[in-house]
């Protein structure tokens, strides 16, 4: 079957075409169904700001590796005890790529995220068909096409960054970084209550956006300094709650210093293995008691995910798409930044 395969290791970005990285398509063989999986034939596939860090190897796979896990599809197959969801062939689904084996110790402690075993099943979801555990797998409302149910996931990280903030209505919070999950943030954080919401993003269009997804305020960080910024909009305050959602390296270093005494900052991307921030304990934890954190996947926000996801506005994600045998100008427009979100379609249902 066809499968997006990370051939080459490398920056997507890299101006030198013998260092560049690189995706293909290729064939693999069909993942073997074991006796509680689901085979699912996929529709969409979108690809994830993380999936060009995985070009770059950041955690340090051998290549060929397959790529994907923001995917919707149609259960075509069922494994023999594979009955505990009531999922049935015919089915309209999608999930969470990450199988969590519900005995070691993290899984047993609550904290699934950790699991020990998680990626011993991730199988690659840009393909033609993906093998997950029945518990992966969650059945669409009919009010929900193909299309949007590939943003199950991404919706679900906000969703769960909405827990991790913890918010009260009329708390003012910023989000640094208009891609998929800053714009999703920006829309949950409005329906939760937030009062002075801003995004800061150097992207006009996505700064447009961000209004139209309730933010009272957009900030440029190209044309402005972010900290007066943040300060003059708050009366000297700062922020109640500060989400990192660009994974800029650029961008994080200041975020302590827009964010409110006894405020939240949550580091909410993916950043370089190897960067290391400065931070002055002194201010920003003893003085200022910053509650700082971060985040990594959704574990358990799946079933709220589809509760709240009619409430999202998702047309701007789904109008960028390429069939799978485009991968490769897909991954291209991808790191091009001109778009918000790209989907692969891996097979044509709609």
């Amino acid at each position: 079957m066809k499968s997006v395969t990370v051939v080459k290791i490398g920056s997507l970005k890299d101006p030198d075409e013998s260092k560049r990285g690189q995706v293909k398509v290729t064939d693999i063989p069909m993942q073997p169904l074991g006796p509680e999986d689901v085979r699912i034939k996929v529709a969409y596939c979108a690809i994830c700001g993380s999936d060009p860090h995985l070009v770059e190897n950041i955690f340090g796979w051998e290549v060929p590796f397959g790529l994907g896990h923001e995917v919707s599809g149609v259960i075509v197959e069922l494994g023999p005890k594979a009955t505990k969801k009531g999922l049935k062939v015919g089915d309209r689904v999608a999930g969470n790529f990450l199988h969590f084996c519900g005995t070691c110790y993290y899984c047993q402690n609550g904290q699934q995220q950790f699991c020990e075993h998680a990626n011993e099943s991730n199988n690659p979801g840009m393909s033609e068909y993906v093998v997950w555990h029945e518990s992966q797998v969650y059945k669409m409302p009919d009010s929900i096409s193909l299309k949007q149910a590939c943003l199950l996931e991404p919706v679900s990280v906000a969703v769960r960054l909405m827990d991790k903030i913890d918010m009260k209505i009329g708390q003012r919070v910023i989000i640094v970084g208009g891609g998929p999950i800053g714009l999703l943030a920006t829309q949950a954080v409005h329906m939760m209550g937030a009062s002075n919401l801003t995004l800061v993003e150097p992207i006009a269009d996505r700064r447009a956006l961000a209004l139209k997804y309730g933010a009272d305020h957009t900030i440029d960080p190209t044309a402005v300094d972010i900290k007066k910024a943040a300060m003059e909009l708050t009366d000297g305050k700062g922020y109640d709650v500060v989400v990192d959602c660009s994974g800029s390296t650029r961008a994080v270093y200041d975020l302590p210093f827009i964010a409110a005494l006894g405020g939240k900052l949550i580091y909410a991307a993916m950043y370089p293995n190897t960067y290391e921030m400065p931070l002055n304990l002194y201010k920003h934890l003893y003085a200022n008691e910053l509650t700082i954190t971060g985040m990594y996947v959704s574990p358990y926000t799946f079933p709220r995910t589809w509760q709240i996801f009619p409430k999202f506005q998702l047309e701007e994600f789904t109008s960028k798409v390429f069939s799978i045998d485009d991968a490769e100008e897909a991954f291209k427009a991808q790191v091009s930044g001109k778009h918000i979100k790209i989907l692969i379609e891996c097979n044509k249902f709609e």
